[in-house]
Order: C-alpha cells, then structure tokens, then sequence
C-alpha cells in the first residue's frame, strides 16, 4: 500500500539549469553539486560508504538543496504518476472493504502529510540525484548524507526503480524496499557508530538486533503526528522497510559473509523478510473473475495479513497468520455499480488454513460489508477463500502463475 521512495525526475529541470560543482578523487569525479560544502562532506565519505555497502561506486554522484516547497511540489508530481486518484479511490475502496482503512480515507492527502513531515532528504533513482532538504541543521547532514549515499552506491550496482515499480506487486515492492533500506540503514549505523567511538562495529555480531532497534524505529509514532495519525497499515508499511528490512539484512550478514541484499539475495514477500530467510519464496496466484469487472488485483501479503489480523482480534490471532504460502484479491464492480471483495490466501498445510479461518470466520461482522469465509483446496494446496460485498455470484478460477 506504501507509496514508496520518491524516484521521478518530473520537476528537476531547475536543477540542470545550476552550474555545477565537480570534487574528485585523484582524476576521477565523485560528486557532482553546486553546494561546495555538500560536495567536499560528500566527496569524504563515498570511497569508505561504498566499501562497507559491499558495492563498487560506478559513477559520480549527482548531489543538490532544495526547499520545503519543492519537495511538497515534487511529491505532489510523484503522487499523480504513482497514485493518480482514481487509483487511488480504488485502493481505498480495496482496504475499506478489508477494513483496514475508513471509506472516507483519503490517501493520497495522507501520503503527502507523510512524506512532507519526514522526509530530510531523498536519493531519486529516475535522475540517479540525490536531494537534501534547505532546512537541515549543519550538525544533521553527514548522517543524512551517509544513508542518502548508500542508496545512490545501491542504484549504481542495481536498478533500484525496478525492484519497486509498477510492475511489481505491492508486497514483493515492500520486500525490496525493506532490503535497500535495511541495507542502508545498518552500513549507516556502523559508520556513525565508528565516528562516535573509534571503534569499528560489525552488527553482524550482534544478537537479537531486531529488539535493539525496535525501540527507536517505534519512536518514530510518537514523534511524527501523522505518521501517528494514518491507518495502521499504513504506518506499518512505512516503519517496516527500516525495522525489519535492517533485521533482514543484519541475519544475512550472520551467516557468515557480508552480502548485499540483492539479485539472489533479494527477498520476494514480506513474509520472508519477517523470517530471515530467502528459502520459501510464494506462490503467486492469478484469479480469472467473470460476474464483475475487475478493478484492482493485487497481492496483500504477509504483512498486512498481520496488521489486518491484529486488527481484528488482537493478540488472541497471535500466529494465525503462520504458513502463509501466498494470496491474491480482486476488487470487483458489479453491473449496479457497487463494489466488493474476493480473497484467496494458500496455506502450507490444512492445520494452518483452518486455525486462519476460525480466527476470521469468528469476527466477519469486522469487515466493510457482509463477509464469508470458506475453506477449500485451490491450485492444489489448502486454501481460503473471503467474499466480502455481495459477490456471491462472482466465479473465480485460480491458478499458480508460470513460473511461481
């Protein structure tokens, strides 16, 4: 459901018309910038930052300013390339029904409230620039700079809008981020811990990270108003990519070598990333609807079926999301014009499904409209189904997706 990390060079034509700045190491430029004192903190830390991402820096690093207003103006550009309302409605339409957002919701508002309350700084992959806010304190920008810089090292060594865009299902996008954030973040968190102590750290060494973590991460509600304020599964998919993606990444290191997250060692759903592994990787279903029109189809995934169980029991459905194989849904518009919900989730084994659909079946009055839950076998493997709305009469084959 997560936006995602800006990445459109829609509105940077101003910036091609600055003169720039080139620092270079030796004969080889690093950094491209008109901001002087950008480029020398910049030009300092890369050759160390790319060491310790794993990665080689293939190309100089194009680095600006800019004001508050431009970044309200640039996501507002990000948002009717990604999120154009009508898909925005559909979205909405999707959770409401799932009840994980109100009908009313309006997301797009909500993710422009996000953004322009956290973000400091962002890398863009589209114009491979990286941007720093005009307000940020002197004393801020080296640890802003060190995370923004492994993420420009990151899109040189991997395509960093692919692993996200549209082309991908939201769950495998929040997957990718969490590696490319995760990645980040735990580089950044050894270089500023040397900085502070002369001491060089290797999280790798670290046991139970995830529970060091958590506490700052979580901080986070507290301190951002509406991030504390959006939906919970929103804030989740926000908080995620940085909490768990950092876990992820730092059990990656433990094995014994300092990967990077990607290419084989890219995770493919949420649900792999929360268990420190690459072995299990889903099943990807697709659904043949006739009855309805298919407005949106997606995958929920991992994730979110723990926010949505939280949501709906609390810690009493504590685990009935575990043996999660993969899920699909489709919202479907009827011919009178009302909408409703058909969701089909594989399980690993029969105990799995039935204990998800008991759980479920005992709070169907929870969800956006009148609510079944059937258990069954689809594409081979013990499955459930949710109908939400009045799609009774919707038929709905499903099918492993080649591949998968």
């Amino acid at each position: 459901m997560m936006l995602g990390r800006p990445t459109c060079a829609a509105i940077l034509l101003a910036s091609t018309l600055v003169a720039p700045l080139v620092a270079q190491q030796g004969s080889e430029a690093m950094v491209i910038s008109s901001d002087p004192q950008l480029a020398a903190l910049a030009e300092s830390l890369l050759p160390e930052l790319a060491e310790r991402s794993g990665m080689p820096l293939r190309a100089p690093v194009r680095l600006e300013r800019r004001s508050r207003e431009y970044l309200v103006e640039y996501l507002r550009v990000k948002l009717d390339e990604q999120l154009p309302p009508e898909e925005a409605r559909d979205l909405v339409d999707a959770y409401a029904l799932f009840g994980l957002v109100p009908r009313d919701l309006d997301l797009r508002a909500v993710l422009l409230g996000l953004y322009t309350e956290q973000i400091a700084g962002f890398y863009e992959p589209d114009s491979t620039a990286l941007f720093v806010m005009d307000d940020q304190a002197p004393s801020d920008l080296e640890a802003l700079l060190v995370h923004e810089l492994v993420h420009a090292i990151q899109d040189q060594n991997a395509d960093l809008a692919a692993l996200t865009g549209p082309d991908v299902g939201s769950d495998q996008a929040t997957a990718a981020q969490a590696a490319i954030e995760g990645h980040a973040t735990l580089v950044m968190m050894e270089f500023m811990a040397e900085q502070m102590t002369g001491v060089r750290l290797d999280l790798a060494l670290l046991p139970d990270f995830a529970s060091l973590l958590g506490p700052a991460v979580e901080g986070m509600r507290a301190q951002f108003p509406a991030l504390a304020g959006a939906p919970r599964v929103v804030q989740e998919s926000l908080l995620f990519p940085y909490l768990e993606g950092a876990a992820f990444v730092q059990a990656l290191w433990s094995s014994g070598q300092r990967v990077v997250p990607f290419g084989a060692n890219m995770p493919l759903s949420t649900e792999q990333v929360l268990n420190r592994t690459l072995s299990d990787p889903p099943t990807e279903l697709v659904l043949d609807v006739s009855g309805g029109r298919v407005v949106d189809d997606d995958v929920l995934g991992r994730l979110a079926v723990g926010v949505l169980l939280d949501e709906l029991v609390g810690a009493t459905g504590k685990g009935a999301a575990e043996g999660w194989e993969g899920d699909r849904y489709a919202l479907v518009e009827l011919a009178d014009g009302s909408r409703g919900l058909v969701w089909y989730v594989l399980w690993e084994d029969a105990a799995s499904r039935d204990r998800f659909a008991r759980v479920v079946g005992g709070v169907l009055s929870h969800f956006g409209g009148p609510a079944s839950i059937q258990r069954l076998v689809a594409a081979g493997s013990p499955a459930t189904v949710l109908r939400v709305g009045a799609v009774d009469d919707v038929a709905v084959g499903v099918r492993i997706a080649e591949g998968s």
